[in-house]
């Protein structure tokens, strides 16, 4: 990960706080049904480089389709910082909502569309 970074990021109201080393040369914008309603943009890190610093307990998951992604949301204020799960590869990964790091401006970002709707 040449331009690769650490960011700190979580939920609105602070009770899922983590911190991530990766790369926001390429944001993802999935249109599938989920992340088009969440509004979310995307990268990811393989899981030795995310860190959940607080909030275990009050993260509930939410699978659908095939269950192979865990999209965690705050129990209390809703948000969806990040989802868990493995990548095509096979390697375990955390998708990060970069919406949710802290001090980043989202409009300076490269976004690149995914076809989620059609897996």
């Amino acid at each position: 990960m040449p331009d690769a970074k650490t960011y700190n990021g979580g939920c609105h109201c602070g009770r899922v706080r983590y911190e991530v080393t990766c790369d926001l040369a390429m944001v993802i914008a999935c249109n599938c049904s989920i992340c088009a309603k969440r509004g979310a943009l995307w990268t990811f890190a393989k899981k030795p480089q995310f860190k959940l610093l607080k909030g275990a307990d009050a993260l509930s998951d939410y699978q659908f389709g095939q269950k192979r992604i865990h999209h965690l949301f705050c129990a209390s204020c809703g948000v969806g910082s990040f989802s868990e799960g493995a990548a095509p590869n096979g390697d375990e990964t955390a998708a990060i909502n970069v919406r949710c790091l802290d001090d980043v401006d989202v409009s300076t970002l490269p976004v690149k569309p995914f076809d989620g709707k059609s897996l």
